[in-house]
């Protein structure tokens, strides 16, 4: 029993990975061709789908699907999708932002419900959650790329907000219009970043332990939502 019970949730872990797998790439041709459609199917002139096309290539997204979903949504023959930013209240007060690409609100308003119904916490009102985070542009720089003074340097003086260092590199914010422009003069200094625009919380929530665990469990379940592209919170970790 011991043999099959390993067996078991070895098979559930893989299947667990194949379908967050399928899903990442599901997401990331959901952000193509909502890209095109706004910017068209030229990555040198559509900044936006530069960055899509960046994502796929990290993730393997294979180049066939690429392809053809482009000429798809250039043609205007593909899918329409909204973005949607669905405001919660997790567990001791934390807020989270739950950021959707759907083809039909109407599903993935059902699937936040049944997200609170199931691992608690509450859908919040418009703008009550939503309020306390800021949308800017984040670009992440690994140490061997540059050094840090001058790093230091040449973001604060072009384009950036606020700078840290972490364990393995830099992070440099931008406002959100400036993201690209940062983005463009590092590469200009032969400079490699993972560029991104993510909502970051004004104030931070503390929680204790069994606080923090069932909040993560929330926020799994909605990240396991297949509309759902990235989800956000102000706990602090």
């Amino acid at each position: 029993m011991a043999g099959h019970s390993k067996w078991a949730n070895i098979k559930h872990r893989k299947e667990r990975a194949d379908q967050k797998k399928g899903k990442i790439f599901s997401q990331i041709i959901k952000e193509l061709i909502t890209a095109v459609k706004i910017g068209g199917s030229d990555p040198k002139t559509n900044a936006k789908l530069r960055l899509v096309l960046e994502k796929a290539k990290k993730a393997g997204v294979p180049k066939e699907n690429i392809d053809r979903n482009l000429k798809k949504a250039a043609h205007g023959s593909s899918e329409e999708y909204t973005e949607v930013v669905y405001e919660l209240y997790g567990h001791a007060g934390v807020g989270i932002l739950a950021v959707a690409l759907t083809d039909n609100k109407n599903r993935t308003a059902s699937f936040m419900r049944i997200a609170t119904n199931k691992k608690g916490g509450s859908i919040a009102s418009p703008g009550s959650v939503s309020y306390n985070f800021t949308r800017k542009g984040v670009l992440q720089v690994a140490e061997k790329e540059m050094e840090e003074e001058a790093l230091f340097s040449l973001a604060i003086d072009s384009y950036a907000e606020d700078f840290a260092v972490i364990e393995e590199g830099y992070v440099i914010c931008t406002k959100m219009e400036d993201l690209y422009a940062m983005k463009d003069l590092l590469e200009e200094k032969q400079v490699v970043c993972d560029a991104s625009i993510e909502f970051l919380p004004n104030i931070s929530v503390s929680c204790d332990d069994e606080q923090t665990q069932a909040n993560l469990e929330l926020i799994q379940f909605l990240e396991d939502i297949e509309d759902v592209d990235a989800v956000y919170h102000n706990m602090e970790l």
